[in-house]
């Protein structure tokens, strides 16, 4: 392409198509997106990706270590696993699992198992791989069991789809919070605005952690999962739209003395039409780069406080709940596939941020 056809199409281009070009040119953040949208469609299909019922318990089968799937047999193509046999250690006496492999257990797709709601409301019992033909005690441990022998991949696949709608809840509801009270703190300035930082400020000051803990805390113990889930996500949002209020505020003291919001002041528009229809379409690009930076923080103060017992309890499952059992050390010594969890939590908080981090470059294409 010529520099004058590139110029042209700079030109022409709008500033959707000018942050896309930029945000390209970051090669981190490109496989970031890639990361993340794995991520939520795993958590999207998280009933249909996960193996065995991720609630189902059965004590013979505790802290059965990970297997893998073998492809191949004697005979050519046959994916299959190995059952597994319990075995006596003689230095601990404990019961430990290894492979038998005189028990093959043919391995196929689209596999009946555990009845769910694919999307919430297309009833099916369809899994993505499953035995042929299961029995009680076998199954598929891609990544092993825990303590009371439920399966380890098909919890965390569950618990990928909570942890991340939470935080994806979260930061709607504080970007809700951060935009409108930070665009009236912006827009009308004065008593309003002294007002509205004060109370950021007051909410800014309170530590975070402390803070967590205290309004987790505070949740009844009789309150269901639901509830619980919710009260949770409200609790991080709430803590959380300071940061976002601040951002719109500032931008908004730059762009209302601005030819554009001045005409619309004079055309007779309300304010909040101002505010929906004129200001914030002028930087909505900045307010994404800023929500996919809060996101990451979402989803670790939701997995710190189930970790910690005050966020989410069981039955729910979430990262930090699953991390709960890799507490123990002594546990953790013999089934360290426990800690396995934190790989996951790792990856999607490292993507979000270099995520972030390309769509802030990317959100000021003229720059």
């Amino acid at each position: 392409m010529s520099a004058s056809l590139a110029d042209d199409r700079l030109a022409q281009a709008t500033q959707l198509q000018l942050t896309w070009w930029r945000f390209c040119r970051h090669k981190l953040a490109l496989v970031s997106l890639f990361i993340v949208a794995a991520f939520y469609l795993v958590a999207i299909f998280a009933d249909f990706l996960a193996i065995a019922d991720p609630h189902a318990t059965d004590a013979r089968r505790s802290y059965i270590p990970p297997q893998g799937i073998h492809l191949f047999d004697t005979n050519g193509f046959a994916p299959h696993v190995s059952g597994m046999a319990g075995k006596r250690d003689l230095k601990t006496f404990k019961l430990v699992y290894v492979p038998d492999p005189a028990r093959v257990l043919p391995v196929t797709l689209f596999a009946h198992g555990y009845s769910y709601n694919l999307l919430g409301f297309i009833p099916t019992d369809i899994h993505l791989i499953g035995l042929a033909t299961p029995q009680p005690i076998d199954g598929i441990f891609l990544l092993g069991t825990d303590q009371l022998g439920r399966d380890l991949f098909s919890r965390l696949i569950v618990a990928t789809r909570v942890s991340l709608s939470i935080g994806l809840v979260g930061v709607g509801m504080s970007l809700v919070l951060g935009i409108l009270l930070g665009g009236v703190s912006g827009l009308y300035g004065g008593l309003v605005d002294t007002l509205i930082q004060r109370v950021i400020e007051v909410v800014r000051s309170i530590p975070t952690i402390p803070l967590w803990m205290g309004l987790a805390a505070a949740l009844p113990n009789t309150w269901s999962v639901t509830q619980v889930y919710f009260a949770i996500t409200l609790i991080i949002s709430l803590v959380s739209w300071p940061e976002l209020a601040r951002v719109v505020r500032g931008r908004f003291l730059a762009l209302r003395e601005e030819d554009f919001v001045i005409a619309a002041e004079l055309s007779g528009a309300g304010q909040f039409r101002i505010i929906l229809r004129h200001m914030l379409p002028s930087f909505t690009s900045h307010i994404i780069a800023a929500t996919s930076l809060a996101l990451p923080a979402m989803i670790v103060s939701e997995t710190s406080l189930s970790f910690l017992g005050l966020g989410l309890r069981p039955p729910a499952i979430s990262w930090g709940i699953l991390l709960q059992d890799a507490q123990n050390v002594q546990v953790l010594a013999g089934a360290p596939w426990l800690l396995i969890t934190a790989i996951p939590v790792s990856l999607v908080i490292l993507s979000f941020n270099f995520l972030g981090d390309g769509l802030r470059d990317a959100a000021d294409p003229y720059g």
